[in-house]
């Protein structure tokens, strides 16, 4: 059973930092947004998981080298049969409050993460039950055959059921709303990092767990974040070493800081795909000169929308080249990925122009179109361009940016006619990126991020096939004639997959990884 349990007070805190080597080093990172939330099953967020990754932990996780997929929480699993999962669990482990976690807090973080008010629902997918066996053991009883379970575990991080229920944190915080609940602002891992101080857009500070239960490859005892939303002052802040990385440096930047002697660029292609999304479900666009209908829930439209933009010029031009240009809705280091799913409709004026007329818009029409200033590389920039090449076909797209903390529950609330997003997949599988982005919305994470209410009876019987699908070659067929499906339809306009450098400086050591996220347990300063 569980010890005694507390909440992680100010003095617990400090007496804990305190513990920490007194000769430490301080790796100091930026980038343009800050993380959402500290409560981790609320915002599915790529940089907030990440960060969250240094403070609370997965049962199962990514090795910081190989990539590997391995226990971290749990000692191991055991398919007990095609629809039970066994997994047991790390003895030893201690809360940053000192509580033990045991199989109450698995049971009850999972539980968690398929709460009404969690966005984890891609993660919970085909679960249907949590089970306690033993202190140390908990049974995962799946809908049916899940090819994915483990993947999906890596980003169902653990929390501490008596601190969560102590501090009225049992629910998720809502995303959707303002309210706030304790695990908001403030955490209590099991990871080899602790919440020091978080300033939301200012700066975050995380500090080494001295009783953490793993060996850190790493020297780090002290993490400083600052989010800067200004291209140039993220850079100025490396080039003066009031920073030690960025982690989105501006294109327009990268020879600079390549040249620089005290620092070095890395590049690597990140597993992130970036696409516009349209309302499909609305009979009438909010402020739209079309009244009475919705000319994006004609395919036509979706097309002309689609062949108008000249994504070699945005490679070339806007992203200097720091993309690849793509025709799916994944990235080719996810499982699925076909060279045929990729191809794009071709740009081409002309033909946009006659599917607008075809579709009774020979005019054009006016709509909205959301996008985010500080979330993805050149979003903005992005979204100008596309805007000036939509005008071209008389389509006047009413842009409008907001920064990432208000643009991300805005567009789950449906209010963007067009909008932008990013999709990362940690499982890498494309499962992850169908099921939340293709599928008609519903349960279980169906459609979490489907915002423009795409809905397809063929694409949600391909994707309940693919959930469940245990022969590799079959599923994979299945996830080509989904990625087929959706290029047919145009239930997406993809864009690109990122190409992410990340600037740092000369004694930095750290592991590229696609996910565009830094793992904590290996960085050093040197």
């Amino acid at each position: 059973m569980h010890a005694i349990r507390r909440p992680l007070t100010a003095l617990a805190a400090a007496t804990l930092l305190a513990a920490a080597p007194a000769m430490g080093k301080t790796f100091k990172w930026s980038s343009a947004s800050d993380i959402p939330t500290w409560d981790v099953h609320s915002q599915n967020n790529a940089l907030g998981n990440g960060v969250h990754a240094a403070v609370y932990e997965s049962l199962f996780y990514y090795n910081s080298k190989t990539f590997a997929l391995e226990p971290q929480l749990a000692t191991g699993y055991k398919q007990v049969s095609p629809t039970q999962v066994r997994i047991t669990l790390r003895p030893g482990v201690k809360f940053h409050d000192g509580a033990s976690f045991n199989a109450d807090d698995a049971k009850f973080s999972l539980d968690r993460a398929m709460a009404k008010t969690s966005n984890y629902g891609p993660y919970i997918q085909g679960i249907d039950r949590i089970v306690k066996v033993d202190d140390m053991t908990i049974d995962v009883f799946t809908k049916g055959p899940n090819p994915v379970l483990l993947r999906q575990m890596t980003e169902l991080r653990m929390m501490d059921k008596e601190w969560s229920e102590k501090n009225k944190s049992v629910e998720p915080k809502d995303i959707k709303t303002k309210d706030e609940n304790f695990a908001h602002r403030n955490a209590n891992g099991t990871g080899p990092f602790v919440l020091k101080s978080w300033e939301q857009d200012v700066k975050l500070v995380l500090a080494k767990n001295p009783n953490w239960w793993g060996k850190m490859d790493g020297n780090v005892t002290e993490i400083v974040y600052t989010p800067i939303k200004s291209e140039a002052t993220r850079v100025a802040a490396l080039l003066s070493g009031e920073v030690d990385m960025v982690l989105d440096p501006s294109p327009a930047d990268l020879a600079r800081l390549r040249a620089a002697t005290n620092l070095k660029v890395v590049d690597g292609a990140e597993n992130r795909t970036i696409f516009f999304g349209m309302d499909q479900f609305r009979d009438e666009l909010p402020g739209s000169n079309i009244k009475g209908k919705n000319p994006l829930k004609d395919v036509r439209v979706r097309k002309a929308l689609y062949q108008a933009i000249d994504i070699q010029t945005i490679n070339r031009i806007t992203m200097r080249g720091l993309s690849q240009p793509t025709g799916a809705l994944i990235a080719p280091q996810v499982n699925g990925w076909t060279k045929k799913a990729d191809a794009r409709w071709p740009y081409s004026v002309e033909a946009a122009k006659n599917l607008l007329a075809e579709a009774g818009y020979p005019q054009g029409f006016e709509v909205d179109f959301a996008c985010p200033n500080n979330r993805y590389i050149n979003d903005e920039e992005i979204c100008q361009s596309v805007a000036a090449m939509w005008a071209k076909i008389g389509v006047k797209a009413k842009l409008r940016t907001l920064p990432l903390v208000t643009y991300f529950p805005m567009i789950q609330r449906y209010e963007a006619s067009i909008y932008m997003l990013g999709w990362g997949v940690p499982t890498f599988d494309a499962l992850y990126s169908l099921q939340s982005l293709a599928r008609s919305v519903g349960a279980g994470g169906d459609g979490n991020y489907n915002v423009g209410r795409y809905s397809n009876p063929q694409m949600d019987a391909l994707v309940e096939r693919i959930k469940a699908e245990v022969d590799q070659k079959r599923r994979n067929e299945l996830i080509e004639q989904a990625l087929l499906l959706s290029h047919q339809e145009v239930s997406h306009i993809p864009l690109h997959n990122q190409v992410i450098p990340w600037a740092m400086k000369k004694n930095i050591e750290l592991v590229h990884r696609a996910d565009n996220r830094i793992d904590m347990r290996s960085v050093k300063v040197n």
